[in-house]
């Protein structure tokens, strides 16, 4: 499962190879852009992850805070790659809530059967302006 002799990885490779991203430039994109912090540090796409970090990671407006358990020696199933870090259960619970609130937002937006007509637009408009 993990690379046999030294037990490090480049973070943006880690982040690819443990499905966080969709591929490994969004990865090195996400990292440069400074939505990726390590042990508190701001990271680079050059940067090792190894066993033990802390990582924290903003994607979508989300946090996301876990310990890196092992490195994974390359790109396997999502099922798999959760094993390669433990979450931390407090930020795990605030994102779970911050999803849980965007749901409810959109469950009071006025509906309508297709197009907004003037008076639902007015409604979103005074709604989105509160």
């Amino acid at each position: 499962m993990s690379i046999t002799g030294d037990e490090k990885l480049r973070v943006d490779k880690w982040l690819w190879f443990t499905r966080f991203y969709k591929n490994r430039a969004l990865a090195a994109k996400a990292v440069s852009g400074g939505h990726v912090r390590i042990n508190g540090a701001r990271a680079k796409p050059s940067a090792n992850v190894k066993p033990g970090d802390i990582v924290e990671l903003v994607r979508d407006q989300l946090a996301w805070r876990f310990t890196v358990v092992s490195v994974p020696a390359r790109r396997g199933p999502a099922s798999g790659m959760r094993l390669c870090y433990e979450e931390d259960a407090a930020v795990c619970a605030a994102r779970q809530q911050m999803i849980a609130g965007r749901k409810m937002d959109r469950l009071q937006t006025p509906r309508t059967d297709g197009r907004p007509d003037k008076h639902t637009r007015r409604k979103l408009r005074e709604q989105r302006y509160k």
